[in-house]
């Protein structure tokens, strides 16, 4: 009997504690809730620095709070770079067929140009599920599966966003990486294929600005041998895109350039992956007639993780990052922006991947950044 009284009396003095707790939560829900003013933008500035090629990648793309935004490009003007490369995947803006809402984009382009950046529009990436087809299963697959017939769709959205914005992009870039399997929706790289997806979507994009400045998307540097069903050498696949008609449609190419384990001055090698395989791909593109049309290196730079086998120590990021900078300017022309990756995630990614940036998402800024920013603004009055 005296369990059960104890029982009962842990019961009744729990049933309080509840009670006391939803009447809590119902004075919290009757509050009235605080309501944030919106964001007010000063007048527009500038960028102070003596090396304009610097550029990065801000990664904004899932950043919901319009504060953050605007304090990250805020960091990457008093950095010192110039531009910015931002991704803009075609389902967060198309809802339907002919269907769009570039509010979230307006407000990092609007951001960026307060703060005196370029933008560099990356486009494509996510296919909207009505694009995609449904499989077997009854699922829509990869969201980076694009089929033939949704070509002339995803065309259609990159004229509209050239179009809405109209004047106000650096340049775009048509896809990323599509010579690597996981962004090709899981198939085998096909060169012809995506110089068809550039073609179309370049005359839409021409269609809404003549002036705009189409770009090929960036190929992943990789070794990979034709027939691999991961990935495909990124110079034999731009070979290939070339051979189907490429130059017709592009302007220029955004390319990446990541050192790994080498220091920025090791020599290309066409069996090498390495900070100036940059330099073999201006060669290909000599060779098609382009040898002199701008190459945006979209993604650059070293990781410091403790723990992967590629990185290197912070020092040598560092030295590294900024001597990759230094031989872009003094030797390869026509080259607008090298765009580190990348500045800012918005959460952590608890990987290597942590380590490829110069700020925290807590906006902690790394010794790289301010390494960066010296190096950017060393003897310039703001």
């Amino acid at each position: 009997m005296e369990f059960l009284r104890r029982l009962a009396a842990d019961v009744q003095r729990r049933r309080g504690w509840i009670l006391r707790g939803l009447v809590l939560l119902g004075v919290l829900t009757a509050m009235p809730r605080a309501v944030l003013p919106p964001l007010e933008l000063g007048p527009a500035l500038a960028v102070a620095t003596r090396h304009p090629v610097l550029c990065t990648h801000t990664r904004l793309t899932d950043e919901v709070e319009a504060w953050k935004i605007l304090h990250t490009l805020e960091l990457v003007r008093e950095m010192g770079a110039t531009s910015i490369v931002e991704y803009f995947p075609w389902a967060y803006y198309a809802p339907g067929p002919d269907r769009y809402d570039f509010g979230q984009a307006d407000l990092r382009i609007t951001f960026a140009e307060n703060q005196g950046l370029r933008v560099v529009a990356r486009l494509g990436g996510i296919v909207p599920e009505w694009a995609r087809p449904i499989g077997a299963d009854g699922t829509h697959g990869s969201d980076t599966y694009l089929p033939e017939e949704s070509y002339e769709a995803f065309a259609a959205f990159v004229g509209a966003f050239v179009a809405h914005f109209d004047g106000r992009l650096d340049a775009i870039i048509v896809w990323n990486e599509p010579n690597v399997a996981l962004e090709w929706g899981f198939r085998r790289p096909d060169p012809e294929a995506y110089t068809q997806l550039v073609i179309l979507a370049a005359e839409r994009a021409r269609a809404a600005d003549p002036d705009i400045v189409v770009l090929g998307g960036a190929l992943a540097p990789t070794l990979e041998p034709e027939g691999s069903d991961l990935a495909l050498n990124d110079l034999v696949y731009l070979e290939r895109m070339y051979a189907a008609g490429a130059a017709t449609a592009l302007d220029g190419l955004a390319v990446h350039a990541y050192g790994l384990g080498f220091p920025p001055e090791e020599p290309p090698a066409p069996d090498a992956l390495n900070f100036r395989r940059v330099e073999l791909v201006r060669e290909v593109m000599a060779r098609h007639g382009q040898g002199e049309a701008p190459i945006y290196v979209t993604e650059m730079g070293w990781n410091d993780s403790p723990r992967w086998t590629r990185a290197v120590r912070p020092g040598a990021r560092i030295d590294y990052t900024i001597a990759a900078m230094a031989w872009a300017e003094a030797h390869w022309a026509n080259v607008p922006a090298v765009c580190v990756w990348a500045f800012r995630y918005p959460a952590p990614q608890h990987s290597y991947g942590d380590y490829f940036t110069l700020v925290t998402p807590e906006f902690v800024r790394k010794p790289i950044y301010d390494a960066l920013q010296a190096w950017a603004r060393e003897g310039v009055v703001p």
